[in-house]
């Protein structure tokens, strides 16, 4: 059974490239997130993170990443549906990529339209947006690639422009299957 302390910590340095962001987004101290990534990587026996500037996911780190941010996601479909399970309800970042034009243009509207939900932005070219799909290092995109990416559903987001995106139940429409 994962230790799901240890894979938020994974998760956070990897989301915020380093341990100090990341001990600073948990309320830990630096030393206690490199003891909880140590630990996660010793019981598993494989590195999980390249340190550095920024720390990077292995591929291992990686696949760990988009398996505790889809159990987030499940979690939090679950508390909607179940209330009264009491069930801690964190609200967990939806990682983007997406391209300057359209935030500078019509993504912050439509994405303000469902405050309910954190956006994890990532910036990149239109035409690069989908090799951050193809990765596992996003959960949608803004993308130029007029097909969808293997493993996703695609959506024309262009009519996002003129009206608010789906509803929080279908967002992860158009992103990977788990």
């Amino acid at each position: 059974m994962l230790d799901y302390a240890l894979l938020s910590a994974l998760a956070a340095v990897i989301r915020t490239g380093g341990f100090d962001r990341a001990a600073q987004q948990l309320g830990l101290t630096p030393s206690a997130v490199s003891q909880r990534i140590k630990l996660l990587e010793e019981r598993l026996g494989t590195v999980l993170v390249v340190r550095g500037q920024p720390c990077r996911a292995t591929e291992s780190g990686l696949r760990l990443c988009q398996h505790v941010e889809t159990v987030a996601l499940l979690e939090e479909d679950l508390q909607d549906a179940l209330p009264a399970a009491g069930l801690a309800n964190p609200q967990v970042p939806l990682r983007i990529a997406v391209n300057a034009d359209s935030l500078a243009t019509w993504l912050v509207p439509a994405l303000a339209a469902v405050p309910e939900r954190l956006f994890d932005l990532v910036l990149d070219d239109q035409e690069h947006s989908a090799d951050w799909l193809r990765r596992g290092e996003v959960l949608g995109a803004v993308t130029g690639y007029g097909r969808a990416v293997q493993g996703c559903d695609s959506t024309p987001w262009v009519r996002c422009a003129t009206s608010p995106p789906p509803a929080r139940s279908s967002w992860r429409v158009g992103f990977p299957a788990a």
